[in-house]
């Protein structure tokens, strides 16, 4: 049951990054340089973060609706939830940094 507010603040998180291009959210880019921003296509940097912030939203969502429905099973869904978020933060981090994505060409 916990797990809704996280879900909720991420997708405003997400929203605003990919929609409304608040780049303030982005750690990292925030403390850049304006040389160091002008590297980063914007366009693809908030496409791409609100996108992965969108994901571990309903990596929170499901981990919520799993712990509603087998409350029993609670420790263990939260456990693996986490386990696949952990996961899934790790491999988006590392698809960003590899191969230039969001940089401008």
């Amino acid at each position: 049951m916990i797990f809704f507010s996280p879900t909720a603040v991420l997708i405003l998180m997400g929203w605003l990054i990919k929609y409304k291009k608040v780049t303030w959210l982005i750690s990292g880019y925030n403390t850049a340089s304006r040389q160091e921003k002008e590297r980063y296509d914007i366009e693809k940097l908030c496409q791409y973060m609100g996108n992965f912030i969108f994901v571990l939203a309903g990596i929170f969502f499901v981990m919520a609706i799993l712990s509603v429905l087998f409350s029993e099973y609670s420790d263990k869904i939260t456990w693996i939830g986490f386990g696949v978020l952990a996961v899934a933060i790790v491999c988006g981090i590392i698809y960003l940094n590899t191969g230039n994505r969001v940089t401008k060409e």
